[in-house]
């Protein structure tokens, strides 16, 4: 049964204010991650800067509704993912329809791409007026499916995943009013897909929050990390994924005598081997650090910031590390070939643990507070502010005005005026 506390808000039958949903599998309690952040970034958005309301409808323990004010958090009884304690998966779309269609959002923005986009389809077949905006926020038919596959089966099998993959994309993304990627890049392999109702959302970092002025000396002290030399720090899931455990190998391969120590925050399924494989080196595992001041902290302490993630979409944790006063050793892949301009750090091969260590050694003996200056000056372009401006300016009002368009005529009439205003320009 649903539980709630509060009172419901009243349906809005006005464009403005009006009630928005974010549906995803994608958020976890204990585990951080992108999604989560961006979650918690537009709610206070919402909250602070528009007149509207948001419900947020994530997997959990049970189900519950807790309604405060103009935000409504919702949760959908889910059983963990194998492998992924922290993570869990909605299977039951019907509760997730019935709790749609008790609040009949103006949008519902899809944040994952299994499962719950067909529920956010399913729900405007029977409610046509509703706008459907999708975030891409990752490859998945690249970064996860091929990857897998290719592991269990070998290359010709994971690009045959693969290719069906991308089909299911084309097929469930083309349904939606409008999709927004990380990147051009991906944008790119979208249109590919014909997935043309497309715009490019850059995400944002606490710039306040995340700054070198959140600088403890005595962090690594508490940390009972040694040595005097760079302290390595890392943020995020460790898991296969993100190839977190190339960085234990990055310790081995740099000399004692540099005196570096490595800070692993965040917690995954590959934590209890990782800590086993680095017992004895200078490494720490605090483990998920929920707190973002706690988080901002723990950067603006340490001295150079590092990540193995080949398929990084955006890098919400190296833009913070980057406003921390952070420089970024990571690879020449995925969006780190964005972040990471000339000046800023360095970028080797993937998978390469000791060309990394190498390009860790000459950040150390170049000057890393002048390249953590300029991380930080380059860092504030990215705001919270400018991300949700081009969302509730740009991009919903293009899904609204697709959506109206739709439930008039027809989603093939639809897509079909879309097609000839992009070719008039």
């Amino acid at each position: 049964m649903l539980l709630q506390k509060g009172g419901f808000p009243q349906p809005l039958g006005a464009p403005s204010p009006m009630l928005i949903c974010d549906l995803t599998q994608s958020w976890s309690a204990k585990a951080g991650g992108g999604v989560g952040t961006y979650m918690k970034a537009k709610r206070d958005y919402v909250l602070a800067h528009t007149p509207h309301s948001l419900l947020q409808i994530v997997p959990g323990a049970e189900d519950k509704i807790v309604v405060d004010g103009r935000h409504i958090w919702a949760e959908v009884g889910a059983d963990p993912v194998r492998g992924s304690p922290n993570y869990r998966f909605i299977l039951r779309t019907k509760i997730v329809r019935e709790i749609l269609a008790r609040y009949r959002p103006a949008i519902v923005e899809s944040l994952c791409p299994w499962v719950l986009p067909w529920t956010a389809i399913h729900h405007r077949r029977a409610f046509p007026e509703t706008a459907l905006v999708a975030g891409y926020s990752t490859d998945f038919p690249n970064a996860h499916v091929f990857r897998v596959a290719q592991k269990l089966f070998g290359t010709p099998i994971g690009r045959g995943f693969q290719w069906l993959s991308y089909g299911y994309a084309e097929i469930t993304y083309r349904e939606f009013d409008w999709v927004y990627t990380l990147s051009e890049d991906i944008r790119g392999v979208l249109a590919r897909r014909k997935i043309h109702r497309t715009s490019v959302l850059p995400l944002g970092v606490d710039i306040t929050r995340f700054h070198p002025s959140k600088r403890d000396p005595g962090y690594r002290a508490e940390l009972g990390l040694p040595g005097d030399g760079p302290l390595l720090i890392y943020a995020g899931r460790l898991d296969n994924e993100k190839r977190a455990q190339i960085l234990i190998e990055v310790i081995r391969h740099l000399s004692p005598s540099l005196g570096a120590a490595l800070v692993l925050i965040g917690d995954g399924k590959r934590r209890d081997d990782m800590m086993a494989d680095a017992a004895g080196l200078p490494i720490a595992f605090p483990g998920f650090v929920a707190d973002r001041g706690q988080l901002a902290r723990a950067l603006a302490s340490s001295d150079i910031y590092v990540s193995g993630m080949a398929d990084e979409t955006f890098g919400i944790s190296i833009v913070e590390a980057q406003a921390s006063g952070l420089p970024v050793v990571g690879v020449a892949s995925g969006a780190m070939i964005d972040r990471i301009a000339e000046g800023l750090g360095l970028l080797g091969p993937v998978d390469d643990a000791a060309a990394m260590a190498r390009n860790v050694e000459a950040v150390w003996q170049d000057n890393p507070r002048a390249i953590g200056a300029a991380a930080h000056l380059h860092a504030q372009q990215f705001s919270w502010d400018r991300t949700f401006e081009l969302l509730f300016d740009d991009i919903y009002p293009r899904a609204l005005s697709h959506a109206a368009l739709r439930a008039r005529t027809g989603r093939r009439a639809a897509d079909r005026a879309h097609l000839a205003a992009m070719a008039a320009g």
